[in-house]
């Protein structure tokens, strides 16, 4: 939401035609990159990268199926849709709230914007505390971080020109900077794959990549980039679609460079600094080549980057998640609930998840996104092939998605447990039964099962024709 003023911004000159000019394009395409790359797009890649070592190609290319593909995906099948509330009132409106609320909270409050302070401080803080002081010093950061964010969220219009016209810039120059320097930094072999990473590592790369949120956010972004283009003067709801289309395609173009980038600066830096590969966040990747390459000058330059990207981030995210609570949800037990009013409640709630630190937060987090990506994607091609398939066999959405629900709601309750350090035996064995659970991909079949099911229910309560 905080875009729409970036790209208002600039003239609509160039588009009494019905088409955007090079410029607007690629500002359309900056705009949504700016959007989407916070925490968890510069920590994860480097991750891969690190754990993956001499295998890190296969893996990156799993990563960027997901943390690239398919958002891009949902960018244009949310713009097809007319939003993402109207894709979801196709399985039911009941449906379509609760995913709502569910996506906004892990967007949210929940785990995306807890990370924005606990990332920035990991890498802007913690190399430089002493020892002893990692609790109190983490708590007083965390409420500077977020007073801050809080206080600027109230006026969220405010950010977008530095979100879109300096803060992608900046954060793509330090980028490729560090990809310059480790291009002719002395270092050991790479070693080989480790951790999560020692076996399919495509697969691996391609459940990491949930990891970046981003589909998750830009099933609500993706109408935002089309009211952007609008206010260039583009009207025709194809051509809106059109360049929905090309500025997604700017937008992965610019992410793959970016973190092809990325992965490799995490081999390097694992050559020469191996890393922890159960409790590595990605955060002590980059800082240990930094600091490597750099020294503390190193450290505190990328450390500034990562707290001032975490920030614009974090105000979005508090601004988008309260917005939508506010309109959702303007009254609770009868007592009226305005946006400051529940966006105090989350950054609170940031506040307090915050300070259980980065990797608890991680590993929390992958239980609910392994639950609500398949649900996405699932929705996400179901959008894409509306007019040719989806649209006659209506059905098909309900029936999908609920079996695809089923397994991720299971899928999620065992991760849970294992996160906790438990296990649910009977549900892990259920769900092994499944083909491609191995490679977390069991949703799969239950939702193709659906898709039959629902051109069967199609065909009898259609008189036998779609």
């Amino acid at each position: 939401m905080t875009t729409t003023a970036s790209a208002s911004t600039g003239t609509s000159s160039g588009s009494s035609s019905g088409t955007l000019s090079g410029k607007q394009r690629v500002l359309v395409g900056v705009t949504l990159f700016s959007m989407m790359f916070g925490a968890g797009n510069l920590i994860f890649p480097p991750l891969v990268g690190a754990l993956a070592g001499t295998a890190s190609v296969a893996a990156l290319i799993g990563f960027i199926i997901s943390a690239v593909g398919l958002p891009i995906m949902g960018v244009l099948a949310v713009s097809f849709a007319g939003g993402f509330e109207q894709l979801a009132n196709r399985v039911s409106p009941r449906f379509a709230t609760v995913l709502a609320v569910a996506i906004i909270l892990t967007i949210g409050p929940l785990f995306a914007i807890p990370r924005t302070a606990s990332t920035s401080y990991e890498m802007a803080i913690a190399p430089f505390e002493s020892a002893g002081s990692h609790w109190a010093l983490q708590l007083g950061y965390s409420i500077v971080f977020f007073t801050l964010a809080w206080l600027v969220a109230q006026h969220p219009e405010k950010l977008s020109k530095i979100l879109g016209r300096i803060m992608g810039p900046i954060l793509l120059a330090m980028i490729v900077v560090l990809f310059v320097m480790c291009l002719f930094l002395p270092h050991p072999p790479v070693a080989t794959p480790q951790g999560a990473y020692a076996h399919t590592q495509l697969m691996q790369g391609f459940v990491d990549g949930y990891q970046t949120l981003d589909l998750l956010a830009l099933l609500y972004f993706g109408i935002v980039i089309s009211a952007n283009i609008r206010a260039f003067g583009i009207t025709q709801e194809q051509r809106v679609r059109r360049e929905v289309g090309i500025g997604g395609l700017v937008t992965g173009i610019m992410l793959v460079a970016v973190y092809s980038m990325l992965g490799f600066i995490g081999t390097i830096s694992d050559s020469i600094t191996p890393i922890d590969a159960q409790h590595a966040t990605g955060a002590d990747v980059l800082s240990n080549l930094t600091d490597h390459a750099f020294g503390r000058a190193g450290t505190v330059f990328v450390g500034i980057i990562f707290i001032i990207a975490c920030f614009n981030v974090c105000v979005g995210l508090i601004s988008t998640a309260s917005s939508f609570f506010s309109g959702r949800f303007p009254t609770v037990c009868g007592r009226s609930v305005s946006y400051r009013a529940w966006s105090v409640v989350f950054t609170f709630m940031a506040l307090a998840i915050a300070n259980l630190g980065l990797e608890q937060i991680i590993r929390f987090s992958v239980p609910v996104l392994e639950a609500l990506y398949p649900i996405a994607i699932v929705l996400v091609i179901l959008a894409l092939l509306d007019e040719p398939f989806t649209s006659r066999f209506r059905p098909v959405y309900v029936w999908s998605v609920a079996c695809t629900c089923v397994v991720s709601i299971l899928q999620c309750i065992a991760g849970f447990a294992q996160a906790l350090g438990g296990r649910i035996g009977w549900i892990e064995s259920l769900l092994a039964w499944l083909p491609l659970q191995s490679l977390t991909l069991g949703w799969v079949l239950p939702a193709l099962v659906g898709v039959c099911i629902g051109v069967i229910v199609q065909f009898v309560h259609g008189s036998g024709r779609p």
